[in-house]
This record gives structure tokens, C-alpha cells and sequence, in this order.
């Protein structure tokens, strides 16, 4: 094998390794829960994810995400419904991380931007690149999540735009001049802190 053709296959190894083997989107994902076990396309890094009459339950994951093992691409959309069933709400996602990393320690810093809706006891809507408590993440005070209401949530990344809708309502844009892209920024994730929260009716797909 000649030098070129080596480093091509070391190139390829190389990507797959820092992408943890999981294989690109496709066309589209989507996921109704209509089953008794999160199954191969979820990796767990250690939260009370479990599916409860076809939806994913959680509570008290403490920031260990539930990891879409698929790569996405840079540019994406993200639909799913969601309910809090307590009425601190705390409804949470991860999008554009490493697909691997959970807290540590009490303090967690993600690889992805954070969305938070109802975070800090119902008190504040977040999007935060990486660091949920940094003083660069987008906060606003409205909507409160109302306990027990079942949410339709869209995220959507253009170019170095990621714009959040609940219920049809633009919650928060943040313009990012340096976009989490890439190996190391290409996942999807449930998150949770303590809430009680449910998921549903998840569909990713691409833009471009």
C-alpha cells in the first residue's frame, strides 16, 4: 500500500474513533417510543432514562445526558414534545456535543449548547454555549413551563444561528460567529437535573 493510500486509511480510523463509531444521521431520525427498552440507537452515560406508555421518562439524571448515537450534520432541525411534571419545570437538551460526556462533578461543563426551558425553578429560559451558568449564555424570563402541559419544542440550526421555538413562540436566537460543528460537536441529547420530565414523538432532520 502506497504512503498516500495509509494516511487515507489512518484519516478515515482516525474520524470514526473521535466520533465514537456512530454512524451519520441519514435522511432523517425520528423516534415515538413505542417500545419497552431505549434499544441500540441510545447511549446512556448513566441517567434514570427508562420508557414509561411510550414515552421516555426521566428523573434525577443530575446531568448525565441520554446521547443519540447518530452524527448530525452542521445544519439541522429538532422536533419533540416534552412535558415537566413538577412545576419547578427544568425541561432540558443538548445539541452539537461530543455524544459521550456527562458531569463529572457537581459542576458540568457540556460540549454542546445547553437548552433549558423553566430552568432555576421555573425562572429562566437558557441557551448557553457549553457552560449553562457562563455569563455569554441568552436568558429570558417567559414562558414559564406549566406542570403537567405537553410542550412542542423545534431547535434549528442555520449556519451560525440556533433559533428555539416552543409551541410555535421564538423563545431565545443566539448567533454564534464560532459554531460548535464537527467531530466533538455533532449529538443530540435528553437531559435532566431532578424534574420529573417525559419526551416524545423526537424527529431530526437535516437542512441542507
Amino acid at each position: 500500500m502506497s504512503r498516500v493510500a495509509w494516511c487515507s486509511v489512518l484519516a478515515v480510523l482516525c474520524s470514526a474513533c473521535s466520533q465514537g463509531g456512530d454512524p451519520p444521521l441519514g435522511a432523517a431520525f425520528s423516534d415515538d417510543f413505542s417500545r419497552s427498552e431505549l434499544g441500540s440507537d441510545w447511549r446512556n452515560t448513566g441517567g434514570p432514562y427508562e420508557i414509561v406508555d411510550g414515552a421516555l421518562r426521566v428523573a434525577g439524571a443530575r446531568n448525565h445526558p441520554l446521547w443519540l448515537r447518530r452524527r448530525l450534520p452542521d445544519d439541522v432541525r429538532v422536533t419533540v414534545e416534552a412535558r415537566s411534571d413538577s412545576p419547578e419545570g427544568d425541561i432540558k437538551f443538548e445539541v452539537f456535543g461530543d455524544g459521550r460526556s456527562f458531569a463529572q462533578q457537581a459542576s458540568y461543563t457540556a460540549t454542546s449548547y445547553v437548552v433549558i426551558f423553566g430552568g432555576w425553578r421555573n425562572s429562566r429560559n437558557v441557551i448557553a454555549r457549553m457552560d449553562e451558568h457562563g455569563d455569554d449564555r441568552l436568558v429570558k424570563t417567559g414562558p414559564r413551563v406549566e406542570q403537567g402541559r405537553r410542550y412542542r419544542i423545534k431547535l434549528e440550526r442555520r449556519g451560525q444561528s440556533l433559533r428555539w421555538w416552543v409551541d410555535d413562540e421564538l423563545i431565545l436566537e443566539l448567533v454564534d460567529p464560532e459554531p460548535l460543528r464537527g467531530p466533538g460537536h455533532d449529538h443530540f441529547a435528553f437531559n435532566n437535573w431532578e424534574t420529573p420530565l417525559s419526551f416524545d414523538n423526537l424527529r431530526i432532520t437535516p437542512l441542507r
